[in-house]
């Protein structure tokens, strides 16, 4: 006998004394939202194992809210590090700080997809987006690269012009200050996105955060470059620019590997290996056949295929399906939904590597 049962973290499970359904599978009814589902669905299935519901729960929703108010946060911040800078372009006549004060302004607009994005990954799945709109997130970080790409371009391109068109620049003092206004306004956005981004799992939001920290660079080849200039080397901004522009260039590769990761469904091993042995502590399960997790967005979805006796009934195999369940919700950060399908020993030959 096959016993094949999937159960799904957001699946609401039916009373004890309630019928099942005859291919052993739980539905949600229409109608309810996403977030009452996962609610009740965990709730239901964890309280029936002790389990605390809050472990779960409230660190999904606490993302993006935390997500959403470093994106607020920042845009404030970097907006006000850019009037700054701006200001003193007014009479200075620096051009490196104005292609730096509009880096700024380019980061600081970084922030309006993603907070597009995480407001979208808020809605409940439909028929057509059947997983939600989670990965609308990941989507947001091509355009956080874009504009990584798009700033080391500007850098370039600013250099070599300076070095090709010198440029008499005033009140090195006032655009020496701006500069370091700059840095540290870039490096406290930066440093706050990749920290909230990292703990809620968002590869957009630190490659947000990488990106502001390449202006962040940017201010300090002004900076290096006023005193160059201060002291007689007028080549010295643009010099410094150009190797700015390759730390960029460094920065933007770095941002392509998490968001290019992200997007082909790359995981931690670690969290493999921990899912795995979440699973395998249910008692009763023998093996794990095959184990798949994805991002969507900042929370994890799980598939599992899991080897039980071939003796068991169905309403056993169910119950270690159910186990499993919990037992990865339970053990697994950031995970928010999981498949368990049981399968009976020696069904079927277990899947090698070609």
């Amino acid at each position: 006998m096959h016993a094949d049962h999937r159960h799904e973290g957001d699946h609401r499970h039916g009373d004890p004394g309630g019928p099942e359904h005859a291919d052993g599978h739980h539905h949600y009814q229409p109608g309810t939202s996403l977030r009452s589902r996962l609610t009740r669905g965990i709730s239901e299935v964890l309280g029936a194992h002790s389990h605390d519901v809050a472990d779960q729960m409230d660190p999904s929703l606490e993302a993006d809210a935390e997500g959403r108010r470093a994106l607020v946060c920042s845009l404030g911040i970097l907006g006000a590090t850019a009037a700054v800078q701006l200001a003193v372009v007014a009479f200075s006549g620096s051009v490196a700080l104005l292609g730096d004060g509009l880096h700024n302004v380019a980061d600081a607009l970084t922030a309006v997809p993603l907070l597009l994005a995480f407001g979208l990954a808020k809605r409940a799945p439909t028929k057509r987006y059947t997983y939600g709109y989670g990965r609308a997130e990941d989507l947001a970080g091509l355009f956080v690269i874009a504009m990584v790409a798009l700033s080391s371009a500007l850098a370039a391109v600013e250099a070599i012009d300076r070095l090709l068109h010198p440029q008499h620049v005033s009140d090195l003092w006032a655009v020496a200050l701006a500069a370091v206004v700059g840095f540290a306004g870039n490096e406290v956005v930066a440093r706050y996105r990749i920290r909230v981004g990292r703990r809620i799992g968002s590869a957009a939001l630190v490659a947000d955060g990488l990106h502001a920290r390449t202006d962040g660079f940017t201010s300090l080849a002004v900076l290096l470059g006023a005193g160059g200039v201060a002291l007689g080397f007028q080549d010295a901004d643009p010099v410094v620019g150009l190797f700015i522009t390759a730390v960029l260039l460094g920065v933007l590769r770095s941002a392509i590997r998490q968001v290019g990761a992200r997007l082909l469904d790359a995981v931690d091993p670690a969290l493999v290996d921990r899912a795995t042995a979440a699973v395998l502590s249910v008692t009763g399960v023998i093996d794990v056949r095959e184990l798949h997790i994805r991002w969507i967005g900042h929370t994890l979805r799980a598939e599992v295929d899991a080897t039980v006796a071939p003796d068991l009934t169905v309403t056993q195999a169910h119950e270690l399906a159910h186990h499993a369940e919990a037992h990865l919700l339970q053990q697994v950060p950031r995970l928010s939904a999981a498949t368990v399908h049981t399968s009976p020993a020696g069904a079927h030959p277990r899947p090698t590597a070609a």
